[in-house]
């Protein structure tokens, strides 16, 4: 039996409804076999008056079927080009029927399945948030290889294509209707096939109708094509702008880009020809596997519950209590305002509270300006936030969030005061970046119910939520701190307790070994833009500034009450750097009146001259590539520990953590998964000399030898 549903009408229209093996529709071994049955049924029909394409799925279709794309390996590309060739003729001769064909979009249809819709005559789509059209491939370091790029340069125009290609931009039916990227949208399911037949019937006698675009004598590509004067401007600054984005890092946008100008330039068929060429070659690069394993499989296996306890029932949070109306806590309470949840934004004064939620009106006036927010929306949102400085105001709190100072006694003294007015299932939540969980749990009454939930800043931008189980912590404080975190629309990892625990230790090993470069004598700026040249956002000084030497003073002076030490036995480079920036010289970091830079009222950044004064040695030799590894590798072995002593529960926290909460470079698909497109063996052999050049922090964790011995790698 077909997994393509054929039914004819009395009007000689057909419905073919894709109903494939499985949970979605995909483009697979499957996929292909039916589209050319169907097409073949299609083109012997007689009495045919037109197709309508529907799904029988709650999405549209899927798009490729990413096991089959991963496991490609170099050599597979003739067979590949075979594939995507088959695949590729059956969706044209989709299009070339002497019919109308048009695609009911009932859900979401992205990648392949917005390269269907593009190959018939008319598409119509129900107008619903749940539905989302695009091509996003790139952020798996792939390409549109089904026509997508070919058709939507043919169909909107190289210029006004390019976004969607190469940010993958994905949108809503109102949005892709104004782009021209659909023709109708309705609203509801149940109009979608009847229109769709309704449209086929109204344009029964006109031939045009059966043409796509490209296909029509005389077509030329909205804009102007690749050798148009106006659009050779745009193309003689796109590398160089590509390239600041890339870095020359990322394959994709630059491959993505190539084929776009050539389906500019070049016959429609041949284009085609070129996209696949293109598709063949990145699908077998150490970047898509690394974007595909991390941001597709293991960011579902994550969004899908899979750290989440299985018997606890669904959690929600009603009403949230925020301790301290700062940084922190304002981007917490407009974040879970935004989902709906009643939040108490308690400070010591109200004037302070007030100032916290001041925080998120000017959010919503920004969304305001830029067409994303209504004011009723305002309203309704701003009115779930309470300012106060009064403690009886959390009195049946669900869930109470503290953000305050990184100091041990304050945070166990507004526990113990404030705890007792959660509700009788409430739990306590710690947004603390670096402190025991353990530790604070002592100062609360129920450790059971005591978590860590840490935010990263700005909160309403940062996609993450790292939650931190302390030993005492039970599964149903875990289960409803992942469903806030879901509630609130981010994305949960789980991790146990650690000083820093994953994201914050591992982070911090990134500026640490920035620190230590610059003291054995490398140019401070050499540093920092190679921080920049391996991928991570911004350059290890930088960052540091950004985020404060003077926070870094003071987490160093708690960790030392605490009783911790530098466990290794070398030069604490990192304290004498903080001695000689603020102790010597006052220089607590950008929002500290400067750190390593100095910063101009018109924005400029200029290195410090002390900082080159002090470290800078010009005979000092140091390869770029033994900085990048440095640089990168530290923080790879810090994962890796985490991993190794049970701080990370799965590789797949590790993987998102590193990627959405550290800035991890993003063609390394994650700290975790570098290791393994980079080669186990080859990775310990180069930790080894690292180790033997810079230090014993550079020793290759066990774990990887056990990895190694056992065949396997990090899954």
């Amino acid at each position: 039996m077909s997994v393509f549903h054929y039914d004819k009408d009395a009007d000689g229209i057909v419905t073919v409804t894709m109903d494939m093996t499985g949970p979605v529709n995909a483009m697979n071994t499957e996929y292909r076999q039916a589209m050319d049955e169907t097409v073949a049924k299609l083109q012997a029909e007689s009495g045919l008056t037109g197709v309508v394409l529907a799904s029988a799925k709650k999405v549209f279709f899927a798009g490729g079927d990413l096991k089959e794309l991963l496991s490609a390996q170099a050599g597979d590309e003739a067979k590949f080009m075979e594939e995507l060739g088959a695949t590729k003729a059956g969706l044209r001769a989709l299009e070339k029927l002497p019919v109308p064909v048009v695609s009911a979009i009932n859900g979401a249809a992205l990648g392949g399945g917005f390269e269907i819709c593009l190959s018939t005559n008319y598409r119509i789509a129900y107008n619903h948030k749940s539905v989302q059209l695009g091509l996003p491939e790139v952020g798996l370091g792939l390409l549109p290889g089904g026509g997508g790029i070919v058709r939507m340069v043919n169909l909107l125009g190289l210029q006004n294509a390019l976004p969607y290609l190469l940010e993958g931009k994905k949108v809503t039916p109102e949005k892709a209707l104004k782009a021209g990227m659909i023709h109708e949208t309705v609203e509801s399911l149940e109009e979608l096939v009847p229109r769709a037949k309704a449209w086929i019937l109204e344009n029964k006698d006109n031939e045009a109708a059966a043409v796509q675009p490209w296909d029509q004598k005389g077509h030329k590509i909205p804009g102007g094509g690749a050798s148009s004067p106006k659009l050779a401007q745009v193309l003689m600054a796109a590398p160089a702008m590509l390239s600041k984005t890339t870095r020359g890092l990322l394959p994709a946008p630059e491959k993505i880009m190539d084929c776009a100008v050539e389906a500019a330039r070049l016959d429609f068929d041949t284009a085609l020809r070129v996209e696949s060429r293109g598709l063949a070659y990145l699908v077998t690069t150490p970047e898509a596997k690394n974007m595909i394993t991390t941001f597709f499989f293991q960011m579902n296996k994550i969004n899908g519950g899979a750290s989440r306890p299985k018997d606890v029932p669904p959690q929600e949070t009603k009403k949230l209590g925020v301790l301290g109306a700062g940084m922190m806590g304002q981007g917490i309470a407009y974040s879970s305002a935004m989902a709906g949840i009643e939040v108490i934004l308690k400070d010591i004064s109200v004037e302070a509270a007030e100032k916290g939620k001041a925080y998120s009106e000017k959010l919503l006036d920004k969304a305001i300006s830029r067409g994303r927010m209504t004011e009723e929306k305002k309203a309704q949102v701003l009115a779930l936030i309470k300012p106060t400085a009064n403690d009886e105001d959390l009195q049946g709190c669900d869930l109470i969030i503290e953000a305050v100072f990184e100091n041990i006694e304050l945070k166990n003294k507004i526990t113990a005061s404030t705890e007792k007015y959660l509700s009788e299932d409430g739990i306590w939540g710690s947004n603390t970046s670096t402190l025991p969980i353990t530790q604070l749990a002592e100062g609360s009454s129920k450790p059971d119910n005591f978590i860590g939930i840490h935010f990263f800043s700005p909160v309403d931008k940062m996609p993450l939520v790292e939650i931190i189980c302390g030993e005492k912590t039970s599964d149903i404080a875990l289960a409803k701190a992942y469903d806030y975190t879901k509630q609130i629309r981010k994305t949960p990892i789980v991790v146990n307790d650690s000083l820093g625990f994953f994201t914050s230790r591992t982070f911090g090993t990134y500026f640490d070994e920035g620190v230590r470069v610059v003291t054995e004598g490398v140019h401070p700026v050499k540093v920092d833009n190679i921080g920049k040249a391996i991928g991570m956002p911004v350059g290890p000084l930088t960052v540091h500034d950004e985020t404060s030497l003077e926070l870094s003073r003071k987490a160093m002076e708690t960790w030392a009450d605490m009783g911790v030490k530098n466990k290794y036995g070398e030069q604490n480079a990192l304290e004498e750097m903080i001695a000689f920036m603020i102790g010597e010289h006052g220089r607590g970091g950008r929002h500290h009146g400067g750190g390593y830079f100095e910063y101009g009222a018109d924005g400029s950044k200029t290195i410090w001259p002390g900082l080159v004064d002090k470290f800078y040695k010009p005979e000092v030799e140091m390869s770029d590539q033994d900085i990048k590894d440095r640089l990168l590798f530290r923080q790879v072995i810090e994962a890796l520990k985490c991993l190794e002593t049970g701080v990370l529960r799965t590789v797949a926290d590790g993987n998102i953590g590193s990627i959405m909460g550290i800035g991890a470079p993003i063609w390394t698909g994650g700290f975790l998964q570098f290791v393994n497109t980079y080669g186990l063996e080859k990775f310990q052999a180069r930790c080894t000399e690292l180790a033997a050049a810079y230090g014993e922090r550079f020793t290759c964790p066990a774990i990887v030898g056990e990895k190694i011995a056992a065949g396997d790698t990090f899954q």
